[in-house]
């Protein structure tokens, strides 16, 4: 147990790390020229709202499918200053949330799924050497480690479920996963070695957004959409500078006030926090190995995440997701000291050689989550607005996905993929406060004490399982 002094230590610390995300705030690879938001009264083919992923891989996708096409990108705020530049860079193929989730909610369409996701991450991985975008790709893979001894059941189990879909996965026992990453907590692990690849994710925000403007597309920042309407056979919206009339939109608002208010019912803001370490010296690193340089997750219902950045820092996230009543945002909400704090201890019982480290980066961010853990999908308007929200902290890669399938909605196409299952379904809705901010305060409880207590789930998860909303993540 840690004591009040350490505690005070730790917080010490911590104080002089920059308040931002280091993906937005590394100097050696600074964010580019602002762009101008929009004015004036223009008319489109294709409005995307936000600028994040989603948003970016939608005007993409329009413009490749449809040169001639006009598009317009507005982000109410700066490219990648949301999810998209606050994550840990984790791009995988999956496309819901895990084989163990996608199985448990639609085990018939599951080889499609895979199919798709495998599509998915080698269409980006050609988009970004296409495109000459400069992020940092690396297919390093991903470990996911028992912590707990418990845990070392679940990996043949998991292991198993990946190779019936054509994944390399290799279970580690103890010895061999700490000859790949050596920490005394480790008990064991499953190494998948394909299918996932670690990014910058700014710098693939910010390079799939010079890739549209190469296409004609345009992009504008600081165009906060206050208004959505239809208007004849189109959809006009309003910013505090502009009116545009456009025949189709899609919206890509991620965990942010959605325009649309059926979106509330479906997707809630919660907000995950990450550390960033000072470059690791060269010796230290090799203490703990780590020369695959892959990704790592442990496999606890409140779970970690952690991988190096190119230039040998460690970013260490997760663990602590705070839902804050009503949903609300905001800057205020991007820095919560005592998850920043209860990081850093667990990275230190995770990695004591690393003790003395120096931190550059704090920040915190809004995951868009989803009752099902992954994107959900609707059409509004006598179908002229198609959204793609609620990937649950997986987006990174399946955003382009989920665009894809929004561009299919919002032209009325009937494709493999609107045909899904995980397209046609809503999933479950969150209820209303206060009882929302009691559930997911009951559900933080119940995870918790599943990790207390060799996973066994209680009542309330139990509960949660039968209606088809079981967190398990």
């Amino acid at each position: 147990m840690t004591t009040a002094p350490r505690r005070t230590q730790l917080a010490d610390r911590l104080r002089a790390a920059e308040p931002r995300p280091f993906w937005l705030a590394n100097p050696a690879r600074p964010a580019p020229p602002p762009r101008p938001p929009a004015q004036g009264h223009s008319e489109v083919d294709l409005l995307v709202v936000g600028g994040g992923l989603t948003g970016l891989w939608t005007a993409l996708q329009a413009l490749e499918q449809e040169p001639d096409t006009s598009v317009m990108v507005l982000e109410g705020s700066r490219i990648a200053e949301g999810a998209s530049g606050r994550n840990g860079g984790f791009l995988s193929a999956s496309l819901t949330h895990g084989i163990a989730n996608g199985l448990s909610r639609w085990p018939a369409e599951m080889d499609t799924l895979e199919s798709f996701g495998r599509a998915n991450f080698q269409e980006i991985r050609s988009a970004v050497g296409r495109y000459g975008i400069d992020c940092g790709w690396a297919e390093t893979g991903e470990i996911d480690v028992a912590a707990a001894a418990y845990q070392v059941a679940e990996l043949e189990e998991d292991a198993a479920a990946a190779r019936r879909f054509g994944w390399d996965a290799v279970v580690l026992d103890r010895e061999s996963l700490r000859a790949e990453v050596n920490s005394p907590t480790y008990h064991g692990g499953l190494w998948h070695r394909d299918g996932v690849a670690l990014v910058d994710p700014a710098r693939l925000s910010w390079g799939l957004a010079s890739a549209i403007e190469g296409l004609g597309g345009q992009l504008h920042e600081q165009a906060n959409v206050t208004d959505l309407s239809a208007e004849g056979a189109g959809v006009r919206v309003r910013t505090d500078q502009a009116e545009i009339r456009a025949r189709r939109i899609v919206l890509a608002t991620s965990a942010f006030p959605p325009l649309l208010r059926r979106i509330r019912h479906y997707v809630i803001p919660v907000y995950d926090y990450v550390l960033v370490s000072e470059p690791i010296p060269a010796d230290r690193l090799a203490a703990i190995g780590w020369t695959h340089r892959q990704g790592i997750s442990d496999l606890g219902n409140r779970f970690h995440y952690y991988r190096l950045t190119e230039d040998n820092r460690l970013l260490w996230g997760g663990y602590d997701a705070i839902y804050y009543f009503g949903g609300a945002t905001g800057a205020a909400r991007e820095q919560r000291p005592q998850t920043h704090n209860l990081l850093l201890e667990h990275l230190l019982e995770t990695f004591p050689s690393l003790e003395g480290i120096g931190f550059t980066h704090r920040w915190g961010g809004a995951i868009d989550t989803c009752s099902r853990f992954c994107v959900t999908f609707g059409t509004a308007l006598a179908g002229r607005v198609a959204y793609a929200v609620g990937f649950t902290g997986l987006g990174v890669g399946a955003s382009r996905f989920g665009a894809a399938v929004a561009l299919d909605l919002v032209h009325g196409r009937d494709t493999e993929r609107t045909r899904l299952r995980m397209v046609r379904e809503r999933p479950i809705p969150f209820p209303p406060e206060p009882a929302r901010y009691l559930a997911v305060q009951a559900t933080r409880t119940a995870l918790a004490r599943a990790d207390a207590h060799a996973g066994r789930r209680g009542p309330w998860l139990r509960l949660l399982d039968r209606i088809g909303a079981g967190f398990d993540s």
